[in-house]
């Protein structure tokens, strides 16, 4: 198991000055827990701390927009520059997990702000790459992809079933179902890039009733990170990997960022491990 690190008294809450800023984006459904036959709305947000302003529908954006369910996949509907962005059926019991996977979008970013960036998401070899390039005193343009994915809940009895892997490109992937988890139990976390563990990333757990008071870890050499999560509450887990950008790009960097969302339930529910 991974050490675990606490972290208190973080930033402050930051108002988005600039859409295409990097910030952390999540998805938040208008309920993690309904019956079949409901309609959720589903929100994109973008912000820190859980504080985040509304990513309205964009076509030019989507490269995936999906819900995956114990029936298979099949996209989320929504109209084009609508908030929420996307409306789902819930069509069956179970665990639904929606996923938003999006096309690369590009910024340029100050010298002071990148590397303040590049320190809080714990992004050590590239701050490394850059000092022995001499450009840590550079602006820096960044292509960055979004593979954000939330976990809903259908029906009153826990889901039998886990997350699944969708295939984005970074992607978190929920090692226990946090609709099914007792008291004390670990929540573990497998983070992939290109479908293969990634070790040595920072992985970070926030709560929408405490967002100041974070937990972080570095995944193992298989990829992964454990938390003691506890209950109530939306939890957002989030991972940005960097790399450097392909030629042509028109870009130094490429950045991917992960999220997952659920809820931690008050009271649990008894499951077998």
């Amino acid at each position: 198991m991974q050490p675990m690190i606490r972290l208190s008294a973080a930033f402050a809450a930051i108002v988005l000055c600039a859409p295409l800023f990097p910030h952390d984006m999540w998805i938040e459904p208008s309920s993690f827990s309904t019956e079949t036959g409901r309609i959720l709305s589903v929100r994109l947000r973008v912000g820190q701390d859980l504080l985040g302003d509304p990513l309205p529908r964009d076509p030019a954006l989507i490269r995936d927009f999906i819900v995956e369910d114990a029936d298979g996949r099949r996209p989320v509907i929504g109209r084009d520059g609508a908030d929420p962005a996307g409306l789902l059926r819930v069509a069956s019991r179970g665990l639904h997990v929606i996923g938003y996977h999006s096309n690369p979008s590009t910024v340029e970013l100050t010298p002071e702000k990148f590397n303040q960036y590049l320190k809080d998401e714990g992004l050590d070899a590239i701050i490394q790459l850059r000092a022995h390039r001499n450009e840590t005193g550079a602006s820096a343009h960044e292509m960055f992809s979004r593979c954000a994915k939330s976990l809903v809940l259908s029906g009153s009895l826990p889901a039998v079933e886990g997350d699944r892997p969708l295939g984005f490109t970074l992607e978190l992937v929920a090692e226990r179902n946090p609709y099914t988890m007792r008291p004390g139990q670990d929540f573990p976390v497998r983070l992939t890039y290109e479908k293969r563990p990634l070790p040595g990333a920072l992985v970070v757990a926030i709560n929408r009733l405490n967002p100041s008071e974070k937990q972080a870890a570095r995944t193992d050499g298989d990829g992964r990170v454990r938390f003691h999560l506890r209950p109530g509450g939306m939890w957002l887990v989030k991972a940005v990997h960097m790399i450097p950008a392909p030629a042509g790009s028109n870009a130094q960097w490429a950045s991917f960022w992960a999220s997952l969302t659920f809820e931690m339930r008050t009271v649990v529910a008894e499951a077998a491990d």
